[in-house]
């Protein structure tokens, strides 16, 4: 079967390919297993053969399960503004794959769009809002909607930048989708600088290079002839190109402007310090210098996904990935203010009312898990927010009364069936919604506070928590869940398409051409290789 596939695959037209996902562990999940190596299902592919995936690295992770309010009635996590998970599910199911498992990573799907969120006001760098309406997948169920918004700063209202961008030159960057998107990529970056903005090209092969000392981003010229002069040959030392990046960022620091590291790499760490776990260590240390990483994926072949989000976790930035000059456009020139960071350590808790919720579901955010203790300890790292971000996340609720079916839940045999209640579950409140953020230089939380109230089950939602809820069941269907219920691909479209109307940018559109390709494929296999398989 294997050979027959093949030779389908070297009889097809050319295309170009991408996978890559985010890693994700966490506490309240089997989490932290090795990352996987993925064979990508070749009978599919509508052009010819991809680039080999065979290299690429995935940290493998189990999605949330359903929790009893009656023995945990809080749920603490960390806000997520990662966006890789969707360019790269998009560019895969554009060129006839499906996307492994691992890949698909629904807080990262939901949180890819732009929604319409009342941005904070008066001192707060973010604000957020509660709503609840019906399970699309479990007409018996709830969904929760908990949404954040961070303060937007005008173009004139962006402080400083001392900006470094960290640049793979290393041989396995040798290729249009990398090295050459990397170019463009920057010259769109480099279009939004001003004067009082600083930056530099560190490029790292096998060793280090200062390619552009700090500049001014008047100074367009200079900036556009390093920018040509990217090319790439050798082995990959990415810890001495970070070392060399943080470096060179704190040579010129801006006090009270932004100070960041811009990592472009394929992730391909094969030289120095590959292992994420220590990579982690390297960067909670460079990030106490008050200089924060973005990292940025291109290409595939070499991709270390694995690497890249903790690195971007870790650094207190964002993971992003680029498939193209439109995704470039989107991070580097419409979302360029999201450098930006407006509001750190931002951290949610959720407070069920057993009266009313019997279980519940956290629908994505894995590697975003946290103990209950962790939400008041200022020590504990968590998401931090950019200039103009959003975070959605949605819980899946049974309420008190429905049977648990799909849960993966018995019901209690020996536990009481019901307990004294006092004042506050007597209120009919469904939930209360804690959030944590700190100031970008405070090292102390503020925190605000939220209510669910009696009569907030909307039986019409709105047009967001619809488009939210088919993201949702699209992640769902691509990953075969156990909790997809009831969701199919034309109730994905019906969801999708109730949300269109608050489509300012075209993606939600281009969403419900990514249904349609994704309602074609074959079942999902989630079956890994073993390291450094190959085809037969």
């Amino acid at each position: 079967m294997l050979t027959l596939r093949l030779m389908a695959w070297f009889c097809a037209m050319p295309a170009t390919m991408l996978v890559a996902a985010i890693g994700c562990d966490g506490p309240r999940s089997p989490m932290g297993m090795p990352p996987q190596d993925y064979r990508v299902e070749t009978s599919q592919i509508a052009g010819g053969p991809p680039e080999s995936p065979q290299n690429e690295r995935y940290e493998s992770f189990r999605e949330n399960r359903f929790e009893l309010v009656a023995q945990q009635p809080l749920a603490t996590f960390s806000a997520d503004v990662n966006t890789a998970s969707y360019s790269n599910i998009r560019n895969l199911l554009q060129n006839g794959q499906r996307p492994p498992v691992d890949a698909i990573r629904t807080a990262e799907l939901i949180n890819y769009f732009d929604y319409d969120y009342p941005r904070p006001k008066g001192d707060d760098p973010v604000a957020f809002q509660l709503e609840m309406g019906p399970c699309a997948w479990k007409p018996l169920h709830r969904v929760l909607k908990i949404s954040l918004a961070a303060k937007r700063f005008s173009a004139e209202q962006l402080p400083p930048r001392n900006l470094v961008f960290l640049v793979d030159t290393s041989g396995s960057m040798n290729a249009d989708n990398k090295i050459g998107l990397v170019k463009r990529s920057l010259k769109l970056l480099s279009e939004s600088l001003r004067e009082q903005d600083w930056v530099s090209i560190v490029t790292y092969a096998g060793s280090s290079e200062l390619l552009l000392p700090t500049t001014s981003g008047a100074d367009r010229d200079s900036i556009s002839r390093a920018i040509d002069s990217l090319s790439c040959n050798g082995s990959t030392n990415g810890a001495g190109g970070i070392v060399a990046a943080y470096a060179q960022a704190t040579k010129h620091p801006i006090a009270g402007g932004i100070n960041r590291v811009i990592l472009m790499t394929d992730g391909d760490f094969n030289v120095g310090i590959n292992n994420p776990t220590e990579l982690q260590s390297l960067i909670e240390g460079k990030r106490k210098t008050g200089v924060y990483l973005t990292a940025i994926g291109f290409g595939r072949g070499n991709l270390r996904d694995d690497i890249m989000e903790t690195l971007a976790r870790h650094g207190n930035g964002h993971y992003g990935y680029v498939d193209s000059i439109d995704e470039a456009r989107k991070l580097f020139a419409d979302q360029g203010g999201a450098l930006v960071t407006v509001a750190k350590d931002v951290k949610l808790q959720v407070e069920f009312n057993p009266l009313r919720v019997a279980a519940y579901r956290l629908i994505g955010y894995e590697n975003r898990v946290m103990k209950a203790e962790d939400f008041k300890n200022d020590a504990k790292d968590a998401g931090d927010l950019g200039s103009g971000h959003t975070v959605t996340a949605l819980f899946e609720i049974i309420p008190t009364g429905v049977k648990l079916e799909g849960s993966g839940i018995d019901p209690l045999k020996y536990q009481a069936t019901a307990k004294k209640a006092n004042d506050a579950a007597l209120t009919g409140e469904w939930c209360t919604v804690r959030m944590r953020y700190k100031q970008p230089d405070a090292e102390t939380s503020a925190e605000l506070t939220a209510k669910l109230g009696a009569a907030a089950d909307q039986a019409k939602p709105s047009a967001d928590l619809r488009f939210a809820s088919a993201v949702s069941m699209f992640a769902m269907l691509l990953r075969d869940s156990e909790f997809k219920g009831e969701s199919n691909w034309d109730r994905v479209r019906t969801e999708a398409a109730a949300g269109q109307i608050a489509d300012r940018t075209g993606r939600r559109a281009e969403f419900l051409r990514l249904v349609d390709l994704a309602s074609t494929l074959p079942p999902p296999s989630s079956v890994p290789l073993p390291k450094n398989a190959r085809p037969e």
